[in-house]
Formats: C-alpha cells, sequence, structure tokens
C-alpha cells in the first residue's frame, strides 16, 4: 500500500542561547506532492500553572498541541485540545487553523474501554470512523507468558540497541492498523515509529496530531519533560 509516511522528529535540534525559544519536535513527511507540507513543528501547549499543570493533566490522559509550519511559531496551521479524559479514555479534538474541527481521536486504555488491548479511535470529520488495536492479539498472547525473560532483554537491548528501535524484540506489541468499511486507511509500524496514511483521503493535519498522540503515550513520550 502506498501513501504518506508521517515520522515524529523528537529534540532534534535543541538548543541553547537565542535559539532556546525554538520549536524541537518536527513532524515531517515522505510525500509531499499534495497538500501537505514537508514537516510542521509541533510543541505541547501550556494551560495555566505551566509545565506543572500540564504533567499532572497528561498523567490522567489530557494532551495540549499546537502545529506550526515552522520553528519560529510564524503560523498555527492546526491544535489538538482535549475534550474529555477519565476512566482511561481520552477524546481528543483537532482544530485547523481558523478553528475548524479537522477530526476526533479517542483512546480506550487496555482493559478500560472496549477490549483487552488499548484501541485507538480516528473519525475524520465528514468521513468514517477508523478503529485500530494497539498489537495483533496473537503477539499478546505470546508476549504477556515470556515477560519475565523479556525485562532481562530489555535492558540487554537498550544498552546494545539502534536509534529508534530501543527495547527490540522485548518491547511490547505496538503496531496498530486501522480500519473502516473494509479499507485501511492508516497504519502505525513500531519500527521507525512512523504513521503511513495509505488513503489519500485522510487529512495531513489529522495524520501529523495523530502521530503526535501516539508518540505521547510511549516511553519516551516528547511531551513529558519537566522543563
Amino acid at each position: 500500500m502506498s501513501g504518506n509516511t508521517v515520522t515524529l522528529h523528537s529534540g532534534l535540534k535543541r538548543t541553547r542561547g537565542p535559539d532556546a525559544t525554538k520549536v524541537t519536535e518536527m513532524v515531517s513527511f515522505s510525500d509531499t506532492s499534495g497538500p501537505a507540507p514537508s514537516a510542521v513543528y509541533v510543541e505541547r501547549e501550556l494551560p495555566q500553572g505551566g509545565v506543572p499543570a500540564y504533567l499532572a493533566a497528561r498523567r490522567g490522559g489530557a494532551r495540549s498541541f499546537a502545529l506550526w509550519t515552522d520553528e519560529w511559531r510564524r503560523e498555527r496551521v492546526a491544535t489538538v485540545v482535549t475534550l474529555s479524559a477519565a476512566g482511561g479514555v481520552s477524546t481528543y479534538q483537532v482544530l485547523g487553523a481558523y478553528g475548524e474541527v479537522v477530526g476526533t481521536i479517542t483512546r480506550e486504555k487496555a482493559l478500560r474501554g472496549k477490549g483487552l488491548r488499548t484501541r485507538w479511535t480516528v473519525h475524520p470529520s465528514g468521513a468514517s470512523k477508523a478503529v485500530g488495536y494497539k498489537g495483533r492479539i496473537v503477539w499478546w498472547w505470546l508476549w504477556w507468558p515470556l515477560l519475565p525473560f523479556m525485562l532481562v532483554l530489555l535492558l540487554a537491548t537498550v544498552l546494545d540497541s539502534v536509534p529508534g528501535n530501543e527495547g527490540g524484540m522485548a518491547r511490547a506489541p505496538r503496531r496498530i492498523r486501522w480500519r473502516a468499511e473494509g479499507q485501511v486507511p492508516l497504519e502505525f509500524r513500531s519500527r521507525g515509529n512512523k504513521l503511513h496514511l495509505h488513503s489519500p483521503g485522510v487529512d495531513w493535519r489529522l495524520g501529523a496530531a495523530l502521530i503526535s498522540l501516539l508518540r505521547s503515550f510511549h516511553a519516551d513520550a516528547w511531551d513529558a519533560s519537566p522543563v
């Protein structure tokens, strides 16, 4: 399946001094022949109370991001806000530059929502919902019995692993394939942390918001910095 590939590059341009105010998280697009730009920049949008208030809210599932055209925040292209976050179920809304609704994304934590696996529902504005589950159920059944061995393997692979694949096979299943009306419009692949937009009808802003949300729930969450 072809389509655009969306990748979040975290902290690649951290600087000190006059450039310290730059946005340091970039979302890139592999195919810019359509409406998508080559990249946008994403940062957490802090509430009143600053970083401590944001971190306290995110522990309950809340997230708030701003997406910009460049690292200097010259133009906002999208915003991610939390509509609700309680009981392991969080719903986010993606808004365009003028406040228009681009889509809604819901995360239902494993054993808290409608199944044994974490469920992500993506509902583009004016289109059908796409539902995806974290990992294939067969890999979860294989992974859990081997968890004690996996913990040892995890330590070894963290100490000797390739960038972007820390944890290797010891890492819990993370691949997600979304299905809507018999199609697979979206797919997240854990190797390389890439989101594939297989359907040309998926709004690139929704794709950028989704990869930002997905990566915020990983062990190396880009938005969890205490500063």
